[in-house]
């Protein structure tokens, strides 16, 4: 007779596997790739150095850097097949959803590249399949965008690095060097955040033993959700609600009392700032303007009030709100925000898709049922 166990709702503290790929402490307020410190990571490398740990299991050396930046290029080139269709995927619906049009893209390249199930091939196949998947993505988001503001889509460039190039697609225009070091601390420092409700739905379809894309067509689904990845533009969102200095304390309270979401503040896991805000603050600081002054009285207030309204909640800014700063700050338009979080977070998805292919055991939890009384007679 097997044993249930009873556990939290949404799982919270609830060990479900082990992990090298990294942690999240959050009542210290640190997280980590592998041994390294993220926002350390963030302050001194490049996406494609913390592609090559997330993957490796190690920093590359020069010699090993170049070889992984010259396989990435021919990655990164849309199939013919999948190019045909994206004029149609970036024109359906009232309104563009990139994400949607993100898994409707992937699930096309699966069958023109015939991926197989990760559990049929060997590591070698599955991590070229996830390096696939992880090198065109950027390329399909930035061609729907452009296809739907009735652009036509950009080749990406094997001169440009990935923060670079994913700047030059989505703007057209080739990036300045300080929007290129914003943007890759960005994307560095998102690229993985321990067992979000993505990740753990990208480990949950891999364990079934699925192919790749399948695993990182359920990971979309659950980032695209506003509760998750779907918040920098909704942050930014905020601060036009507010409009001036002299709103924010009734804005704010008018939101606590409707029982409302204040976006862009609070999380999950920290009792203590986010590391990520942090530095997505400096940076915005580091740029200054207009935008990042009111953004910075913003959050002061926003702080205050909330720990007067809710003693004890500890409730800051989060990644999201100077996430939004910072991308606008760098010409990324506001339909591309969430776009740009799933460009760095994909690597992360495909580090827990190939460490989750490892273990033989499919993820099968159970529920308590707590509906009327069974076996009820039929009428």
């Amino acid at each position: 007779m097997s044993t249930t166990i009873t556990v939290p709702p949404g799982l919270r503290n609830v060990v479900v596997t082990e992990t090298t790929l990294g942690d999240v402490r959050g009542d210290e307020g640190f997280y980590h790739y592998r041994q390294y410190s993220a926002i350390d990571l963030a302050k001194s490398k490049t996406l494609e150095d913390v592609w090559y740990l997330m993957f490796e299991g190690r920093l590359p050396t020069d010699a090993e850097r170049a070889r992984f930046v010259a396989e990435l290029a021919p990655l990164r080139v849309l199939p013919d097949e999948v190019r045909a269709v994206l004029p149609a995927i970036a024109a359906a619906g009232p309104t563009f959803n990139p994400l949607a049009g993100l898994r409707t893209a992937l699930s096309l390249l699966a069958a023109v590249r015939a991926l197989p199930p990760l559990w049929d091939v060997d590591p070698a196949r599955r991590k070229a399949d996830a390096m696939l998947v992880c090198a065109v993505t950027p390329t399909i988001l930035a061609a729907l965008y452009r296809l739907r503001e009735g652009q036509q889509p950009l080749e990406p460039r094997a001169d440009l690095t990935a923060a670079e190039n994913w700047l030059y697609l989505v703007t057209g225009e080739e990036p300045t060097a300080v929007h290129t070091t914003a943007i890759e601390h960005y994307l560095v420092s998102t690229v993985d955040h321990g067992f979000n409700a993505s990740t753990f739905t990208a480990r949950v379809i891999a364990s079934t033993g699925a192919d790749v894309v399948s695993a990182v067509a359920g990971a979309i689904g659950a980032f695209s959700g506003p509760l998750h990845g779907g918040a920098p533009d909704r942050a930014l969102a905020s601060l036009d609600e507010i409009g001036t200095p002299d709103r924010i304390d009734a804005w704010v309270r008018a939101k606590v009392s409707a029982g409302d979401r204040i976006m862009g503040f609070g999380h999950a896991v920290y009792r203590t700032e986010d590391p990520r805000s942090l530095m997505l603050r400096d940076i915005a600081r580091g740029i200054g303007g207009d935008l990042v002054d009111f953004a910075t009285t913003v959050e002061q207030r926003i702080v205050d009030v909330l720990a007067e309204l809710k003693p004890g909640r500890n409730l800051y800014a989060n990644v999201e709100f100077y996430a939004g700063v910072v991308m606008e700050l760098c010409g990324i338009p506001r339909a591309m925000f969430t776009p740009t979080f799933a460009v760095s977070r994909i690597i992360g998805w495909a580090a827990n898709i190939l460490e989750q292919s490892t273990d033989p055991k499919i993820i099968r939890p159970a529920a308590s049922y707590v509906g009327p009384h069974p076996p009820t007679p039929i009428p």
